[in-house]
């Protein structure tokens, strides 16, 4: 694994210890939705990333504003490239 995947991982990982000490201090379900909100969503970028760098970098690049018909389209075409990259990574139900 190359030093970028490595720290990739380590901020994962802070990241799910985090969300997992924000669950086990908030116990109120409403409460913990509200409080730990932003960890969750940081730790599902965070794994998308490190599971399909490419794909994400791309729908992050083509996705972050409105633009040109062009552009939508490309932004269409990597959501469905990263669906796939994600779903390549699932395991079997």
């Amino acid at each position: 694994m190359d030093g970028g995947r490595q720290e990739e991982v380590a901020a994962c990982e802070a990241l799910h210890l985090a969300l997992r000490e924000c669950h086990r201090r908030i116990r109120d379900p409403w409460q913990r939705e509200a409080s730990c909100r932003h960890l969750n969503r940081s730790l599902a970028e965070c794994m998308v990333s490190a599971c399909c760098p490419e794909e994400s970098e791309a729908v992050r690049s083509l996705c972050s504003s409105a633009g040109t018909t062009l552009k939508r389209t490309q932004c269409q075409q990597a959501k469905l490239s990263l669906s796939i990259c994600l779903s390549s990574h699932q395991e079997p139900s």
